[in-house]
């Protein structure tokens, strides 16, 4: 494979170890929003719905359940969209946030938790 850095190859398991920790952080911040307000944000305005997000963040920081957690957090990013496009925002610039986001959860679909997390056996 033609690459200009080769030599890095043999770290690919930390894109997905902060792909991860971007993920869970970012869905964090949203499920916290969610139970600090009392449901009073965007999206699903529920705060069970922020306390679900709260511990698929938590599953994802820690690196548990890794492909588990990232469907939930995609099927959570595709709820999101759905309810922008419910509000014609569908083509607006804010939701290039999130189709980045989901993007990256799909990505941790296929790429498993990368170092430091609990799922992570190592490239068995």
């Amino acid at each position: 494979m033609l690459s200009l850095f080769p030599v890095l190859f043999a770290y690919e398991q930390i894109a997905p170890f902060i792909i991860r920790i971007v993920l869970g952080v970012t869905l964090l911040y949203f499920g916290y929003q969610k139970v600090k307000k009392h449901g009073q944000s965007s999206g699903s305005n529920t705060t069970l719905y922020g306390i679900a997000e709260i511990v698929i963040s938590v599953f994802l920081i820690i690196g548990l359940y890794t492909q588990l957690a990232a469907i939930l957090n995609a099927a959570i990013l595709v709820i999101k969209l759905g309810f922008k496009a419910s509000e014609g925002k569908l083509l607006s610039d804010g939701i290039n946030y999130y189709v980045l986001l989901l993007t990256m959860a799909v990505a941790l679909i296929f790429l498993g938790p990368g170092f430091w997390g609990i799922d992570y056996t190592g490239g068995l």
